[in-house]
């Protein structure tokens, strides 16, 4: 049975076009959404095992912003990188390929560990007018609330490489196993909700290129976090975080907040870390203020 997507509606009055251009010898699948004429473009990275469709609620809640938004080498419509390890250096060096082919001098946005290749990129020298981060990864993420989860995602991620081929590429896109993740990390009482965001995981998490991106990227996603990069970055930057995030507490988005020279922390109640999902149009009011040039005059 079909599931409803609760925001098809809007996002339907989107203008939407598919591309693709070459980034370290690979093609890069994207989507550009809305007009060229837009107030505002963003480049949106997404987080781990997802691909571009994760952040289109959020898209649909944006008026007068052009989004555009790439698969993560690896997942998706995008190929590997080829000849290289899927690290964050090889993550960040894409972003800054990608942007400075596509939308030189847009605001860059990256969601969970697209948090960490976005500031990643940009610490190391990627110029953006602004910076927006949702669910960041704000702090290592084996000393999380989840701590023990995150341990036993390192023990199955480590597993799926060094089973034999089958039985690993199994265990990885196994669906009852995605179920159990979507399932940890909503947060909705509403079953409509809940559906459509199993649903998207069902359709979109299991969609890497092969079992070795997927452990090279997940060991890059718990190796790292922003606060590694946030002292470095001088970019106004907008933090939305989850008062219920199971992967960065609030505390740490706080005390993250305040290691940049210039950020803004909107806390949004009664979600986890599926903010782009369950609360998007808290998420896309926040960044419309964030990109209004009023709130640019007052930095």
């Amino acid at each position: 049975m079909a599931v409803a997507n609760p925001y098809s509606e809007k996002l339907a009055a989107v203008e939407v076009e598919r591309r693709d251009v070459d980034v370290l010898g690979a093609s890069t699948a994207y989507w550009v959404y809305g007009s060229e004429d837009a107030a505002s473009t963003i480049v949106a990275v997404h987080g781990f095992r997802g691909e571009h469709h994760g952040l289109e609620p959020v898209v649909a809640h944006l008026s007068d912003v052009r989004v555009l938004s790439p698969d993560l080498p690896g997942f998706g419509e995008t190929p590997p990188i080829p000849g290289r390890a899927h690290d964050l250096d090889a993550y960040a060096e894409w972003l800054t390929g990608f942007v400075a082919a596509v939308a030189p001098g847009a605001v860059i946005l990256g969601h969970s560990f697209g948090s960490i290749v976005t500031s990643a990129a940009v610490a190391g020298g990627l110029h953006t007018p602004q910076l927006i981060l949702v669910n960041p990864i704000g702090a290592p993420a084996l000393e999380g609330p989840r701590g023990v989860l995150t341990r036993l995602a390192v023990f199955y991620y480590w597993a799926g490489a060094k089973l034999p081929a089958r039985l690993g590429d199994g265990l990885l896109r196994n669906g009852v196993i995605v179920r159990i993740m979507s399932a940890a990390m909503a947060k909705t009482k509403d079953p409509d909700l809940r559906r459509f965001v199993h649903d998207q995981h069902d359709a979109y998490f299991s969609r890497f290129a092969d079992r070795d991106v997927l452990r090279e990227a997940f060991v890059a996603s718990v190796s790292h976090d922003v606060s590694e990069f946030a002292p470095s970055i001088g970019t106004p930057t907008l933090l939305i975080a989850a008062e219920r995030d199971d992967i960065t507490p609030i505390e740490a988005e706080r005390r993250l907040a305040a290691a940049f020279s210039c950020a803004r922390l909107v806390e949004i109640p009664d979600v986890g870390h599926l903010i782009h999902y369950e609360t998007p149009a808290a998420a896309a009011e926040a960044i419309s203020r964030f990109l209004a040039p009023s709130a640019r005059d007052t930095r």
